[in-house]
């Protein structure tokens, strides 16, 4: 699938001097904004020391990089001179107005759900809420047969929808919000919906059981949402919220979608969200809890005797704020016993997480910014691996073991 570096700039309101003398209705205008808070526009379309939405992203992909475009209306090099329509073709269907073709780095398999209100909305605010920035970003020139942009049309042919947002039948008015804003405006299935070999998403809504059924960025494996059984609704909203619950804590590319864009949400869409989510259910990846192996740990860890190289390793840098049992502090530090990056098939996270450390966003609802630190530079890739392999086995945990070859690769990313 694509690998996709998201990269976030801004906080709240966009910045004064982003702003524009309002020209439409003000309520239209904030709706619009509102809007691109849960589009995540500004994830590829912002970098920070540019003017917001002048592009310039360098997004990784199996294809080569691709650079986003500058979408303030500018008349040169933005999009100042696209009619409605062609704002919403651009968005909807990945085709630009000299109708060369986007590449899907830009999620418009999942846009093309988005209503005519909703689109006509999101027009108004980048034409007339945009300051226009006169950035040229740099031009995407991929390799052959990658360069053939015109070869994205039988992409769409076998991929893509063309059918506007289907309510859930049966289901209650909040979760069919829910439905909608997840499916298209916050395409969650862009990274929770295992890819297929043509990194394509292999469904595009809850039609589909393997729709948001988890998959694979930048060498993280991407948990599933379908019912999220190990959180209430609460803690599910918490989370969208503020980045963390009583269970766990953001981490990864999730981290700045939490930080610029679901903290951002009313609370009534973060609800929404919570229901369609818990409507879906058929979650395959729940760990079970294991009472019994996680005293066994607790036990062995208190009585500090006769450890292993990783229960030495845990108790020296991790037990302080993850303690004995594994539980954490909740809303603080996250649980390890269960947790879904600690019992991923693939432990680059993990690993990624112990290298690099990890830092919650600072939001309305929660602006106490809470860091781990990274121990890159204190431990070795064998130490690590021992590390990560006591975590992944502890408790009721059951995952496979890490090696020092599994840290190494995850150290090397780091230096990028």
């Amino acid at each position: 699938m694509m690998k996709i570096k998201y990269l976030i700039a801004g906080a709240g309101l966009l910045s004064a001097g982003s702003v524009l003398a309002a020209t439409a209705d003000n309520s239209e205008l904030q709706q619009g904004e509102y809007l691109s808070r849960l589009g995540d526009c500004s994830a590829c379309h912002s970098l920070p020391g540019k003017a917001p939405f002048s592009g310039g992203l360098a997004i990784e992909s199996n294809l080569g990089t691709i650079y986003s475009t500058n979408i303030t209306p500018d008349k040169e090099h933005g999009i100042g001179n696209y009619s409605e329509q062609q704002f919403s073709d651009a968005v909807r269907k990945g085709v630009l107005p000299d109708g060369s073709r986007l590449y899907p780095a830009m999620p418009y398999p999942d846009y093309a759900k988005i209503s005519d209100k909703d689109m006509h909305a999101l027009y108004t605010w980048f034409m007339q809420g945009v300051k226009p920035s006169a950035e040229a970003p740099p031009e995407t020139s991929l390799s052959f047969p990658f360069s053939q942009r015109w070869g994205m049309r039988f992409w769409n042919w076998a991929f893509v929808s063309d059918k506007p947002f289907q309510p859930v039948g049966g289901a209650s008015a909040e979760v069919n919000r829910g439905a909608y804003l997840v499916e298209s405006l916050g395409h969650c299935g862009s990274c929770h919906t295992p890819r297929g070999l043509g990194m394509n998403e292999k469904a595009l809504d809850s039609g589909d059981k393997t729709f948001l059924s988890g998959g694979s960025l930048n060498g993280w494996e991407v948990p599933s949402l379908r019912g999220l059984p190990r959180w209430t609704e609460q803690e599910t909203v918490d989370y969208l919220a503020t980045g963390r619950n009583d269970k766990a804590a953001v981490g990864g590319e999730m981290t700045s979608v939490v930080e610029h864009s679901t903290s951002y949400m009313s609370d009534a869409d973060l609800k929404a969200i919570t229901a369609y989510l818990k409507f879906l259910g058929g979650n395959p990846a729940v760990i079970a809890s294991d009472d019994k192996a996680a005293s066994a740990t607790e036990t062995r860890l208190t009585a500090a005797k006769k450890l292993t190289s990783g229960e030495r390793l845990y108790l020296d840098n991790c037990g302080a704020c993850h303690f004995v049992t594994g539980k954490g502090a909740p809303g603080v530090f996250p649980q390890l016993d269960g947790a879904t990056i600690v019992n991923a098939g693939d432990p680059t996270g993990l690993i990624h997480t112990i290298l690099a450390g990890a830092q919650q966003p600072s939001t309305a609802k929660a602006p106490s910014t809470l860091a781990m630190p990274g121990f890159a530079s204190r431990l070795s890739d064998e130490q690590v691996a021992q590390l990560a392999t006591f975590i992944r086995q502890g408790w009721g945990n059951k995952a496979s073991a890490v090696n020092a070859g599994d840290v190494k690769k995850v150290r090397e990313t780091l230096k990028h």
